[in-house]
């Protein structure tokens, strides 16, 4: 037998079989397309609950690798943070400082854009691509870079130190003189006495310039006994770390170990 249905003010007719089961199978779609909907909304509510929790997991791995000088594991915990979530201007800061550690310049440079990107007012990426670009001999970067740090923080050491090697470099002793000056001024530390005992030299001040790698010298202790060396071929005056160097009648060994960058890890 046919199933019936009544319909208002009609009499009794038939419903055919065929679209009795379509219209159960219509049913059951909607029912089923409705549990999809509400599986992909708790996953994606899931995902996202999750998803920034795994990423500040990879975020702290990254940073204790970096602390322990692990460059490569670092840069592998940076890139699963970012994977996971991609606007964390630190990973971008610090997967950067990693690959510039290991001289890779120009991927530090990239990293170093997108921090900026993310945070242009934060002037600490724009210091630590100062440091990428002085390493690849980029004056004129580095001078703009430490130029914007400044504007943001006037009281940033670093930047002062980077622009002072980068004036040098580029032939304004004079002008470097005056960011040394003020760096020292920030922080009297063996590295920025020896950069600008290098600039002296430059200018021809020898005194001046043995004045200041007396300070090297007694500031660094733990260093090795100085002996007269002169730079490595090729190498600009007082751009190469851990090296002895010749300044005129004197010389000293600068550990620029202690002059990086902005660290928020601890690790130099």
């Amino acid at each position: 037998m046919h199933p019936f249905r009544v319909h208002p003010r009609r009499r009794w007719y038939p419903y055919p079989a065929e679209a009795f089961a379509a219209r159960r199978r219509r049913i059951v779609s909607v029912w089923i397309g409705a549990g999809v909907l509400v599986a992909l909304a708790a996953g994606w509510s899931y995902r996202h609950s999750v998803d920034p929790i795994e990423a500040q997991r990879a975020m702290d791995e990254g940073r204790r690798l970096l602390k322990a000088t692990r460059y490569p594991e670092a840069i592998l915990s940076f890139d699963h943070a970012l994977a996971l979530k991609s606007d964390v201007a630190d990973a971008y800061l610090l997967r950067g400082r990693a690959s510039l550690a290991l001289s890779r310049l120009e991927l530090a440079v990239e990293d170093f854009n997108a921090a900026i990107r993310l945070q242009p007012a934060d002037p600490e990426a724009f210091v630590e691509r100062a440091a990428a670009h002085l390493r690849q001999e980029n004056y004129p970067a580095v001078i703009a870079d430490c130029g914007e740090a400044l504007v943001r923080d006037p009281r940033i050491q670093l930047a002062y130190n980077l622009r002072g090697i980068a004036l040098r470099q580029s032939g304004n002793p004079e002008q470097a003189l005056a960011d040394l000056n003020r760096s020292i001024e920030l922080a009297p530390d063996e590295s920025n006495y020896f950069q600008r005992a290098a600039t002296y030299q430059m200018l021809g001040q020898h005194k001046l310039a043995l004045a200041d790698l007396d300070q090297v010298i007694a500031l660094n202790r733990t260093a090795r006994k100085p002996t007269l060396r002169g730079p490595s071929r090729g190498a600009p005056w007082g751009t190469q770390p851990g090296r002895i160097r010749t300044i005129g009648r004197g010389c000293c060994w600068t550990d620029t170990s202690r002059s990086g960058v902005f660290d928020r890890t601890g690790a130099m």
